[in-house]
């Protein structure tokens, strides 16, 4: 009976599927209209493409959006090593712009396509995957029946799993059961990330860390130089990653500070950066001087925001920002990973909704690493203490540091439970190279 509810329930997933297909073309066309997608590629969301798989081996890892496609950074550069073919896909016009600018032509990207049967099926007939690794929380019910069918091993790594998302599949136990069984192996960030997996029908689970810890940060030296030389001895701060509301919270928080702090600069760094237009719009109707960083323009004495609407560097206005707000945990739920303004040198504050990386908080806030502020009233308070007070300033950025750094290691431990499935690739990679006469 319990099969029967799980099959029964994945049949009707892939009807509903099969009956908004017709409608799908128009949903794409909305969401590039929006900015949402690449306008010269839906197709490849309905699982088609004009690139031809490469001969050898080839890995699938998937990642939704940005900082998921960060995280796998490390890990992509280690198979690349292994003379592995990698195809790459993601869910937003911002990853893949990132991975375009951080891989060029090393990876195949593709959009991901639509967790519906004609998509999945015409992407796994084309790519034939031989192993698909799976970032973090991302599970599609007919990719992962489309992979077991055709026998290809599926693994989650940097798993991770909200309490919300994990007690939406405990109210399914057939469909839950059914679907985790699938997977080979979970990999996942904390250990109650893998007791979850667990508990839902992944019967291989391991413990990493969050992969996160392992990206070495980077930034433009030169950008860096030309920031600092303009900026002289200004105080400066960050609102990273903001969703909606937050850049309207940074601005407000700008105007409030200012009057006490006249030579404060403001960084906004919006998660979406099509989002700059409408941020820039209301940003001018409170008579605020603002730069766009895309139009390379240096800040002057009278700038009060720079407004960063490029993606892939991060790293250079983390490094000029005494203090950190990380962004969709005042307006929106979930919050933003701390490890990168950690590892910068930044002070972290965060607002209190930060759910989708509990764990991680838990041991900032343990550590005195990041401090929660309720509102844009406190936010400003605490900004005031940070940036005027060295001692505890430098206090809390030593704390995010050494506890940033402390959770490093996930990416071996990661590859150690990887060795299974990627060693016969290896091996598969040898013996292409040596048929194609390229040598090893």
């Amino acid at each position: 009976m319990k099969e029967f509810k799980a099959r029964t329930a994945l049949y009707l997933y892939r009807m509903a599927g099969g009956l908004i297909s017709p409608l799908l073309p128009f949903y794409l066309s909305m969401r590039a209209a929006r900015g949402k997608e690449d306008p010269h590629r839906k197709r490849e969301r309905m699982g088609r493409t004009n690139k031809k798989r490469p001969e050898g081996p080839l890995i699938w890892l998937h990642a939704a959006s940005v900082g998921e496609t960060l995280a796998l950074v490390p890990l992509i550069d280690r198979i690349l090593q292994l003379h592995i073919n990698v195809l790459l896909t993601t869910g937003t016009v911002t990853s893949a712009s990132l991975v375009e600018n951080r891989f060029g032509s090393r990876v195949i990207h593709q959009f991901a396509p639509l967790d519906v049967k004609p998509a999945i099926r015409r992407f796994l007939d084309h790519w034939k995957p031989d192993l698909a690794l799976v970032c973090e929380s991302e599970i599609w019910p007919l990719r992962i029946n489309g992979l077991a069918r055709r026998h290809i091993p599926q693994v989650m790594v940097n798993a991770h799993m909200s309490g919300r998302s994990f007690h939406s599949w405990q109210k399914r136990p057939a469909l839950a059961s059914h679907i985790f069984r699938q997977i080979d192996a979970a990999i996942g960030q904390s250990e109650s990330d893998a007791e979850q997996y667990h508990a839902l029908g992944v019967k291989t689970v391991a413990v990493s860390g969050n992969l996160k810890a392992d990206i070495a940060p980077s930034a433009d030296k030169n950008l860096l130089m030309q920031y600092r030389a303009s900026l002289h001895n200004r105080l400066v701060w960050a609102a990273i990653s903001t969703h909606e509301g937050e850049e309207n919270i940074a601005a407000e928080v700008h105007l409030a500070l200012k009057t006490r702090l006249p030579n404060l600069l403001t960084i906004i760094v919006p998660r979406h950066p099509e989002r700059a237009d409408a941020i820039m719009e209301e940003l001018e109707k409170k008579s605020l001087h603002v730069i766009r960083h895309s139009e390379k323009r240096m800040p002057d004495e009278n700038t009060d925001i720079i407004l960063v609407d490029t993606i892939g560097e991060m790293g250079v206005f983390l490094q000029l920002a005494k203090v950190s707000f990380i962004g969709k945990s005042l307006t929106q739920t979930g919050g933003h990973n701390p490890l990168e303004p950690a590892l910068l040198g930044s002070a972290i504050l965060t607002g209190p909704h930060v759910e989708n990386f509990k764990d991680t908080f838990d041991v900032f806030f343990a550590n005195n690493a990041a401090r929660i502020v309720e509102d844009a009233t406190q936010l400003a308070v605490q900004l005031n203490t940070l940036l005027t007070h060295e001692p505890t300033r430098y206090e809390m950025i030593e704390a995010a540091y050494d506890t940033a750094t402390n959770m490093s290691g996930a990416l071996e431990r990661t590859l150690k439970v990887l060795r299974p499935f990627i060693d016969p690739l290896i091996m598969q990679a040898k013996l292409h190279h040596q048929d194609t006469n390229h040598g090893w």
